[in-house]
Formats: structure tokens, C-alpha cells, sequence
């Protein structure tokens, strides 16, 4: 088998491939890491693609691939990655079956990440008050949002003008915003998060940005998904409150 770098464009068949082998979606927090990351296609002795892999910074083994009809070859495929790599670490969804059981091979230390959460079934009840606005933000409104949120975010400006953040106010109060980022692998697809202002949380209002943004993605066609560090239990309650379910995990898999 022959490994060689390659630009993403070479394998988009090949990631349309994985993406569908997934059992569920993946956020933004991965995506970032995986677009951001060195892509190498494996070919048999034929020239035929056979899979890729990724690796973000030199050191983080972001995905690894391999087609159905070469899978026998997977765990070798596997270990001549790592050898010929300084891998230090793994990002592993859950529902990616094949990259969780090679991981499970190695006996590696595994991390717990992230929760990755998909819609339930539940509806959109998220009334507001009548003094309360839940809209897109604007350029007028991005020094408050900077002042209410610091650093919870980077490019407020950049985002603003894509569409991507929405405020939701009481009065001249800015309760907290909403963020919703398409995804750029999958079609129809976005993560979506909030941040609440500090002197209102444990008032439900990361709840209601949470609905209102679902409300926003099922009149625009889009599926919403989400995600929160593994241990922010606050985040993960917010989520569920809001009709958001979680069965897969982000692990952060340590190469000793």
C-alpha cells in the first residue's frame, strides 16, 4: 500500500463515503479540526484509492478511512499510520465504528471529550416575552456582544456579517446569543450553541436560544446538532431541556 499526501479535493468521494458510514453526525468542533487538518490518500499496488486519513498539527489523528472491500487491511493500514506519523493522539467519535474499535486494538488511555447531540422528537415551544427579541445580530450590536460574552467566541464581526449569530434582548438587555455554523461537509447541516449573559443564567434563557435556533434551522431546512465538553454538565442540561439527545461521544484517545 502506498500513502500520499494529497489535497481534500482528491478524496471528496471518499469523505461523502465516511460521512454516510456514520451512525450520527458530527459538530463543528471536530469538523474545524478535521478541514484544518494534512489529508493522505492510501492506494493499493493498482493505484486505486482505497481510504485516507488526517492529521491536524503533526500530532492528532483526526480521521482514518478505509473502503469497505479493503477493510482486512484496516488494522495494519492502522498501525503503519501511527509508526510513520509523531501521533500523540486521536479525536474518535463514537459513531464511527471502524476508527473506535482500532483505537480499542491498541489499548490506548482514552479521554472523554465532548457530547455530540442530534434533535429528539420533541416541538419547538419556545414563546417569548413581548419586551424580549430573538433575531439576527447585527454590526450595531457587536460592541454589547463583545462586552457580554468576551472571548466565548473569535471573530464576532466575521460571524455577524455571515449570518451566524443571533441576539435574543429584553429591552436594551442582551439576555445572551445564539450561534448557529453550517457545516461544511455535510449538506443540510449545522451545530448550533449558545452563550447566556452572566447576571441572567438559571433563568432558562440558554433554553430558549437553544429552541429558537432549532425553530430557525426547521424553517430554513436544516438539521441542528450540538456538542459541549464532556464535563460541562450546565451546557448538557441546558441541551436536553431544550429537546436536544445525546448517544455519541467525542474521546480524546492518548497514544502512551
Amino acid at each position: 500500500m502506498i500513502m500520499k499526501e494529497c489535497a481534500i479535493d482528491d478524496i471528496r468521494d471518499l469523505i461523502k463515503e465516511y460521512i454516510q458510514e456514520l451512525s450520527s453526525p458530527i459538530d463543528s468542533f471536530l469538523e474545524e479540526h478535521i478541514l484544518a487538518s494534512a489529508f493522505f490518500k492510501i492506494l493499493a499496488e493498482t493505484g486505486e484509492i482505497i481510504g485516507y486519513y488526517a492529521i491536524h498539527d503533526g500530532q492528532l489523528l483526526t480521521q482514518f478511512y478505509i473502503r469497505r472491500p479493503y477493510l482486512m487491511y484496516s488494522q495494519s493500514l492502522f498501525s503503519q499510520v501511527l509508526e510513520r506519523h509523531d501521533v500523540k493522539s486521536l479525536f474518535v467519535p463514537t459513531c464511527d465504528e471502524l476508527f473506535v474499535s482500532l483505537a480499542l486494538d491498541k489499548d490506548f488511555t482514552i479521554e472523554k471529550q465532548a457530547y455530540f447531540f442530534q434533535e429528539s422528537q420533541g416541538g419547538y415551544d419556545c414563546s417569548i416575552l413581548e419586551d424580549e427579541v430573538f433575531r439576527p445580530a447585527i454590526l450595531e450590536d457587536l460592541q454589547q456582544i463583545e462586552e457580554t460574552c468576551g472571548d466565548f467566541l473569535d471573530q464576532y464581526e466575521r460571524r455577524i456579517s455571515n449570518g451566524e449569530i443571533f441576539t435574543y434582548f429584553r429591552g436594551d438587555i442582551l439576555l445572551g446569543i445564539g450561534i448557529v455554523e453550517k457545516s461544511k461537509m455535510v449538506d443540510g447541516l449545522a451545530s448550533i450553541g449558545m452563550f447566556t449573559n452572566e447576571a441572567y443564567r438559571k433563568q432558562g434563557i440558554g433554553r430558549i436560544i437553544i429552541l429558537q435556533l432549532r425553530k430557525w434551522c426547521k424553517q430554513h431546512g436544516i438539521s441542528p446538532v450540538s456538542g459541549c465538553w464532556y464535563y460541562n454538565h450546565a451546557s448538557k442540561r441546558t441541551l436536553e431541556s431544550a429537546g436536544m439527545v445525546t448517544r455519541t461521544r467525542l474521546l480524546n484517545v492518548k497514544i502512551t
